[in-house]
């Protein structure tokens, strides 16, 4: 049943709004879905760009008002649902890294990611968001050196954010395979929610593919 509280997921298959698709179902949080067929350009059209102008999902909608940026959508729901525990409450020692972990993603990982996949010289030093794609991956894998988790062996929604970024990004072979992070996203993507919502999403690709054949003919 839809009411105030259903969060509403503005989502397209195999993108970065499956990791927030992931997140939902590790809360038992009510929600509908909003299918995008971005192989149509559905992203790009004017319905979608009324809600997001940027064009990018994921995106929700909840209680009246729009949450985007995948990593502000993180910290929104896990806040949301405290009884889930995938978030340190404010007062937790583990809030302060557990918030670094979440923006270091946006504000570093994800950057250096896309000007290494573009082949992109970073910026200078002085200007980069990041650094130097080195320093900032060796600092996320010195983190997860000897623990499980990047909270030590405190699971939160910081990893399922990082397990599906390293596991495209090892995939895409962006990212080294090293064993310390192929480790990681071997034991992130073996909970539940990831084969869930991969399954999910494949079929969804495959009809959204057959959609855009259709419509093409």
């Amino acid at each position: 049943m839809i009411n105030s509280e259903t969060i509403t997921l503005f989502h397209a298959p195999q993108s970065r709004s499956s990791g927030t698709l992931m997140l939902l179902e590790e809360l038992g949080a009510p929600f509908e879905l909003h299918l995008l067929n971005m192989k149509a350009g559905e992203q790009r059209q004017g319905a979608y760009l009324a809600v997001n102008p940027l064009g990018k999902v994921p995106a929700i909608q909840h209680r009246g008002e729009l949450v985007t940026e995948q990593v502000a959508i993180f910290i929104y729901l896990a806040d949301l649902f405290p009884k889930a525990g995938l978030a340190p409450a404010i007062g937790d020692p583990l809030r302060g890294p557990y918030l670094r972990w979440m923006v270091y993603y946006a504000a570093c990982y994800e950057p250096a990611l896309v000007d290494r996949a573009m082949k992109r010289e970073p910026a200078p030093l002085s200007m980069s968001t990041y650094g130097d794609f080195d320093t900032m991956l060796g600092t996320i894998v010195d983190q997860l050196t000897g623990s499980p988790y990047l909270l030590g062996h405190t699971f939160s929604a910081a990893d399922l954010l990082w397990g599906m970024g390293l596991q495209w990004g090892t995939m895409f072979k962006i990212v080294p395979e090293t064993p310390v992070i192929a480790d990681y996203v071997k034991r992130v993507s073996a909970r539940p929610s990831f084969a869930k919502v991969a399954a999910m999403d494949a079929e969804w690709a495959a009809e959204h593919a057959a959609a855009l054949n259709a419509m093409q003919k």
